[in-house]
């Protein structure tokens, strides 16, 4: 895991994560919430992340 990381939660939700206390264990993260829009800051373990997001960034030219 890396600092600013996205990745989605087991609730459903996005997180970039802001802190990592122990790689594989547990971190610090900026949560999103899916029903108020709200942000959050919160620990989370591992074991609660789904899956890491990853963004592509693609020239501006090439956006329509």
């Amino acid at each position: 895991m890396e600092l600013y990381q996205k990745v989605k939660l087991l609730t459903g939700e996005y997180a970039h994560i802001v802190e990592i206390y122990e790689n594989g264990v547990a971190y610090e993260a900026d949560i999103y919430s899916k029903n108020d829009g709200k942000t959050r800051t919160d620990t989370i373990k591992h074991s609660e992340i789904v899956s890491l997001i990853i963004e592509v960034e693609k020239p501006i030219a090439e956006v329509r």
